[in-house]
């Protein structure tokens, strides 16, 4: 007999204004445990430093985390001038100082050289994985290490205000895999000096904003008021959306792809381009990630299986 599954069958994407002194997974934990929901995750972690939008997805958003997790962040972080650190933000152990603090008009000259495609290395003290281990683990443990630079991609890096010489504040948006720690590390560096982040904080992830964001004390005080949690279709806006039958929805969720020959059928493709990527719907619900190869939808990530036993 299969076990039973502890926790209520929730669906979909709840966003936390995550506080500052908490690690991403004790965030999930907490939300979990409120909700009493089955099934829960994060898309893109927040380091305990930081602040602002997480995204926890319940029950089957969980299996749309990936596609979340490449969609473009915002951040607003200040970066303190004159002094590196090994985490490269403020929780760590000064390794550097300096007394250069670079002006305005120095910034903003360096700047367009960290937007676009760019490399970047990830800080030591990071969740990139070398030989099997974490980063930050191997870090801790004080092994000295190389990390292998990455190409990332910045849309834009904005110089938002100074308000003294010791600090400078920033927005930046970015694609995944950036780390603000590591814009701030280089940045000071290539203006002659050293410098970690002193505060940050996330204000969106693909179509989450901060200006949706509940936090885990308001979450507490709901007791038994729906939480605002939107459908897990919500990450997949960006994606086209193909309408399919009830049958064809049961093929789909075998795991079989669906052959559309027919004039009618293929009308549904129409401006549809061959190798797309499709959400396909069957009564108004996600039932699966797909793609088009001819005349013909392969399911590449089921999201609704009606034998889930849920």
């Amino acid at each position: 007999m299969a076990r039973k599954r502890r926790g209520n069958p929730v669906d979909g994407w709840l966003v936390i204004d995550k506080p500052a002194g908490m690690t991403s997974t004790q965030v999930v934990g907490a939300v979990r445990r409120l909700l009493n929901a089955a099934k829960a995750g994060h898309a893109g972690t927040l380091d305990p430093l930081a602040t602002g939008v997480l995204p926890i997805a319940l029950g089957r958003a969980t299996k749309t985390i990936p596609h979340l997790a490449l969609r473009p962040k915002v951040y607003r972080f200040t970066l303190r001038w004159g002094e590196s650190r090994t985490t490269d933000d403020a929780e760590g152990a000064v390794t550097a100082t300096s007394d250069l603090r670079p002006d305005k008009a120095a910034i903003l000259v360096a700047l367009p050289r960290f937007t676009g495609a760019i490399t970047q290395v990830p800080p030591d003290y990071s969740a990139v994985k070398v030989r099997g281990e974490r980063a930050y683990d191997l870090a801790r443990e004080g092994e000295v290490l190389e990390l292998t630079a990455r190409t990332v991609t910045v849309y834009r890096f904005e110089l938002l205000s100074m308000p003294d010489r010791d600090h400078a504040e920033f927005l930046v948006e970015c694609g995944s895999g950036t780390y603000m720690r590591g814009l701030a590390r280089d940045l000071a560096r290539v203006l002659g000096t050293v410098g970690h982040v002193a505060a940050l904080r996330r204000l969106q992830v693909g179509p989450f904003a901060e200006t949706g964001a509940i936090s885990l004390d308001k979450l507490r005080d709901l007791g038994h008021i729906p939480p605002p949690i939107t459908p897990v279709e919500t990450v997949l806006d960006d994606i086209p959306a193909l309408a399919v039958t009830g049958a064809e929805a049961n093929r789909l969720r075998s795991g079989q792809s669906i052959a559309l020959l027919r004039r009618a059928d293929l009308e549904r493709l129409e401006g549809l381009e061959d190798g797309a990527e499709l959400c396909v719907m069957a009564d108004g619900r996600a039932v699966a990630l797909a793609k088009r190869d001819g005349a013909t939808v392969r399911p590449v990530r089921l999201l609704n299986q009606a034998q889930e036993g849920r």
